[in-house]
């Protein structure tokens, strides 16, 4: 094979309740993933920032977004793209969430601010 095939550290091969980080990626694509998939509600990271940007897939239900000064319900078939050095947080909204979050850089930079 001429490229790279990455399998769940938990071996399970559904996308259900599943958070995974991926970092330094093999064939050195410049990016780092999230994949997120949850069923709860109130869920999320607190108040952080990073100094690239972070897109947000949002393949199944919602969650609600702060992204430097405002909040929005985000949801299924929307894509968000978070500046860099831009404040940003999200909780989960009854229903479940699932996304993946790109991140512009090949490992994590974050710096948390609550």
């Amino acid at each position: 094979m001429d490229g790279y095939v990455l399998n769940r550290a938990d071996a399970r091969d559904d996308g259900d309740d599943w958070a995974e980080n991926y970092t330094e990626l093999p064939g050195a694509p410049g990016i780092s993933l999230i994949f997120e998939s949850t069923s709860e509600a109130g869920v999320g990271p607190r108040l952080h920032l990073h100094p690239y940007a972070e897109t947000f897939v949002i393949r199944r239900g919602s969650a609600r977004f702060t992204i430097g000064n405002e909040t929005l319900d985000a949801h299924a078939g929307q894509i968000l793209v978070v500046p860099a050095e831009t404040a940003h947080r999200f909780t989960t909204l009854p229903g479940g969430y699932e996304a993946i979050h790109i991140h512009s850089g090949d490992r994590f930079e974050t710096t948390w601010l609550e």
